[in-house]
Parts: structure tokens; C-alpha cells; sequence
């Protein structure tokens, strides 16, 4: 018997917030350092267990680093004071949120926050001298605010009916500022690319667009999958700009989710007791585990062929508008955000802000237009072929 789409949504909603709760990064002493940086500045590596949501900023009075991290374990001492680092101290600010200072001797700005993923994800800050007034000016920036709702969402259509809808996912914003390099911010880049692309669909007439936000602001990774849920989207689409160490990659990837992640995913959700009212008020207290698991199961049976077909058809079409694509075009990640049962997920990285060539490209609108056009051009192609191949999946 097939289960109906709400209660698949229903589903994103309990796998989201289950796994995403679960999973704890941890910064570890080890393979973290303190350094000199060139010309009187500093250096601050720090080894993490797994990328999280973060941020960086100065504060002034004394003049100190402040470092904030979602989800993670930070140890009483992550790394040693230097002679430019008078002193380290870390703890809880509130659930769910830590936070690390380091006091300054002087006056410091930040001239690269990046957070490296990949087989050893780290954070990399430099930190160089300024005069005074020049740091009171960036410790004075306000606070920006930590998460919200988007504005406004399109209403849901009735099943069956409309457009096809696509949740566009700007990565990171607000006090998660993603990767930065070279004056470019991740957080601003995929901003800007989702209204643009939003604009391109629009203009079509074939979709109907939402997005996760539309300014600078903070939305958790579960709260991302519940919009999706929300409003019914068809498609999920997350947008993001790595970085890595200089000259090691460069070029477009998409990414979807590994069959190893899927696997854990489903035990997860087996394992969650608390069921009240969790599917489209359905209380699932009585239910077996195994049902759960196997319900998830038929739910990424369904979903990952056609979440495939999404990332080929997007590969193809990048491809045909003559754009640079990374070594190994399409990868299998354990992305929270790709963890949607029952709705096609891709993750779109438009290039690597550690690569020069890339940001150049990043920067130029024309050639943004022509990442939008493929984009657009390949979830055309691809809504074609799934209403043939899989019809009545789609609402």
C-alpha cells in the first residue's frame, strides 16, 4: 500500500531533527595550533570532528577572537596561548551553542575564517595588526539575527495540481558565514546565485520557487528540511561554495546522499520512541521498530533513483553550457540537509573559494547567468523524464 506524500513529509521532519540532534562535532587539541602569522598577525588552526555551522568575529574590551560553533564539544583548552594570544578559554552559551576567546595583546583583523571539509575537516582564521580604529570599526558591526523564518513561503497546491516546486537552500548566513576567502563570503555568494536562479525559474513558467531565506540570517539545518516539508516541494536543492587548501580542487560538484548515510539515517529513526503525532498526527508509540525502519526503507527505495537521474541530468547540463565541473563531477556525502526520504536532494557546490580561478568566476554575473541557465535547463530535462518514468510520484 502506498503511504501518502504527507505522511513521507512527516518523515523528513522526524529523520531531520533525529539525526542532526544525535551527532555532536567535537574540536580536538590534537592537530590544533596556535601560530605567528606573517608581518605580526596570527594563525589559528583547529581540528573538528565534522563540519558545523560557525562564526567568527572581534570584540573589543578587551580586544579578543570569538569563535561560536553549533553542536559541538569544545575542550577547556583547544589550543596554548602564544605571546600575540594572552589567553584561550571555551564553554556552553546556551543549548546548543559553544563558544571559544582568545584575548589579544593589540589590535587584530580577520582576514580569512574557512571552514575545510573533506577527509580532515579543520578551521582555518588569520588574524593581521590593524591600527585601532580600524578594529573598533569591525568589533562594532551588531550582531546579526540567529535564525528566522523566511518572510513568506508559496501556500502548498492540492496534490496533484501546479508547477513543480523547488526549495532552493542558500547555504549557511547569519552567524554561520560558511567559507571565506579573499574578501568573498560563502553566505553572500549563495545568496546571491539562489534569487538569481530563483528568477530564472520563475521567468520559465515551469516551477514554482521557495527559499530557505532571502537575507542574511541563520536557519538551522533541520529547520531547512522543514520548510521543504512545509510547503511541498518536489525538489530540494542546496547551494554552497567549498573550500580546501589552495590549488586542490576546482570546479563545480554535485552531491547526494551515500547509501551508507541512508543506512544510519533509517536506524536512527527506527531507534526514536517519542512518536506522538510525529506523521500528520498518526501517534506511532505502538508502533514496531522494524516497521519504522522498513517504511523508510520504501521511502529511499523510490527516492534515490530518481535523486540519480536529478544529479546526472544536472551534471549533463552544466556540462553542455561549457562549464567547469570538479575532477569527480558527482560525489555521495553524509549531508544533513540530502537526508529527505520521500523528495529528490542534491547539493550543488558552485566552485571552491580557496581556488582563485573559481572565485574569479563566482564574482562575474554572466557567468552565474549561465550556471542559473544550466541549472534550469537540467530540472526541465529531468521533470520531463520523471513524469514519464514515475508518474503520480510527483504532487
Amino acid at each position: 500500500m502506498r503511504v501518502s506524500r504527507r505522511v513521507w513529509l512527516a518523515l523528513v521532519l522526524w529523520l531531520g531533527i533525529g539525526t542532526i540532534a544525535l551527532a555532536e562535532a567535537r574540536l580536538e587539541r590534537s592537530g590544533s595550533r596556535l601560530d605567528e602569522g606573517w608581518g605580526g598577525g596570527i594563525d589559528l588552526t583547529l581540528a573538528i570532528t565534522e563540519p558545523v555551522p560557525w562564526r567568527a568575529r572581534v570584540l573589543a574590551d578587551p580586544p579578543r577572537l570569538v569563535m561560536d560553533f553549533r553542536d559541538t564539544t569544545i575542550p577547556a583548552a583547544p589550543v596554548d596561548a602564544r605571546k600575540r594570544v594572552t589567553g584561550v578559554e571555551a564553554g556552553a552559551i546556551r543549548p546548543g551553542w559553544a563558544r571559544m576567546v582568545l584575548t589579544l595583546n593589540g589590535f587584530y583583523t580577520i582576514t580569512t575564517a574557512e571552514m575545510r571539509t573533506g577527509d580532515a575537516p579543520g578551521i582555518h582564521v588569520s588574524l593581521q595588526a590593524t591600527d585601532e580604529a580600524t578594529f573598533r570599526i569591525a568589533a562594532a558591526r551588531p550582531e546579526p539575527p540567529e535564525w528566522a523564518m523566511p518572510d513568506s513561503l508559496p501556500p502548498p497546491t492540492p496534490e496533484g495540481s501546479g508547477p513543480l516546486l523547488v526549495m532552493l537552500d542558500p547555504g549557511h548566513g547569519g552567524i554561520d558565514p560558511g567559507a571565506q576567502h579573499d574578501g568573498l563570503m560563502e553566505k553572500w555568494i549563495t545568496l546571491v546565485f539562489a534569487n538569481e536562479l530563483k528568477l530564472r525559474l520563475v521567468e520559465d513558467g515551469t516551477f514554482r520557487v521557495a527559499l530557505t531565506r532571502n537575507d542574511d540570517r541563520f536557519v538551522p539545518l533541520e529547520t531547512r528540511l522543514t520548510l521543504a516539508r512545509e510547503v511541498g516541494a518536489d525538489v530540494f536543492l542546496s547551494i554552497h561554495a567549498d573550500a580546501v587548501r589552495e590549488g586542490e580542487a576546482t570546479g563545480a560538484t554535485l552531491y547526494t546522499l551515500s547509501s551508507e548515510a541512508t543506512d544510519r539515517a533509517a536506524q536512527v529513526l527506527a531507534e526514536w520512541h517519542d512518536r506522538t503525532d510525529i506523521l500528520a498526527g498518526v501517534d506511532l508509540n505502538d508502533s514496531d521498530d522494524t516497521v519504522a525502519r522498513v517504511l523508510m526503507d520504501m521511502a529511499w527505495a523510490e527516492t534515490t533513483p530518481r535523486t540519480q537521474r536529478l544529479a546526472f541530468t544536472l551534471e549533463n547540463a552544466i556540462k553542455a553550457k561549457e562549464i567547469q565541473m570538479h575532477r569527480h563531477p558527482r560525489q555521495a556525502a553524509d549531508f544533513a540537509v540530502l537526508k529527505a526520504p520521500d523528495m529528490p536532494s542534491v547539493l550543488l557546490e558552485l566552485g571552491f573559494l580557496s581556488s582563485e580561478s573559481d572565485r574569479r568566476k563566482m564574482r562575474d554575473a554572466a557567468w552565474r547567468a549561465r550556471m542559473a541557465d544550466a541549472i534550469r535547463d537540467g530540472l526541465k530535462a529531468w521533470a520531463a523524464r520523471d513524469a514519464v518514468i514515475q508518474p503520480g510520484l510527483r504532487r
